[in-house]
């Protein structure tokens, strides 16, 4: 089992679509396969690009919510997406994402979430519409484990660790 500290943070790394839970001592506490845009990365209105940069979780959305429900609006609908589906549905658990530097600061209003998604089979490459998608299953986890404030780097360096 992992260890659960005050301060946790999340980086998304891009090239691995691949995201990581570490500690307040950056050690690596879980690690996550999630997909993020398949347009590429950006800080564009309408791009449906995944920004990049330093973040906070602004607020949480879900709490309760049955696995794959659907949010509309950040509102549960009661209907659950199928893999099947062809929409790009927001399920289970929203974490919503502030931008933090000069160039992401129009994140929050771009509505960039941590998300599950109806589409996992297409977790572990790039497939969403700008979001950071999960299973289902992960994002419930993930939601349980940070608090609004917590941070978030997405990096699309090769080296997850590169300054």
């Amino acid at each position: 089992m992992y260890r659960v500290s005050g301060t946790m943070q999340i980086r998304v790394h891009i090239p691995s679509q691949t995201l990581e839970l570490l500690d307040d001592a950056g050690v690596l506490q879980r690690r996550f396969v999630i997909s993020t845009s398949k347009f590429g990365t950006g800080f564009e209105p309408g791009s449906h690009k995944t920004p990049t940069g330093e973040f906070q979780v602004e607020s949480k959305w879900g709490a309760g919510a049955p696995l794959g429900e659907i949010f509309v609006g950040r509102v549960a609908t009661g209907r659950f997406g199928r893999e099947e589906d062809e929409a790009d549905h927001v399920q289970t658990r929203i974490l919503w994402l502030e931008g933090m530097d000069p160039e992401n600061a129009n994140t929050h209003g771009r509505y960039i979430y941590i998300h599950g998604t109806n589409a996992e089979g297409a977790l572990g490459s790039a497939a969403s519409h700008g979001c950071v998608r999960m299973s289902n299953k992960e994002v419930a986890e993930l939601f349980e484990l940070v608090q609004v404030g917590t941070r978030v780097w997405i990096e699309n360096a090769n080296d997850p660790y590169e300054a």
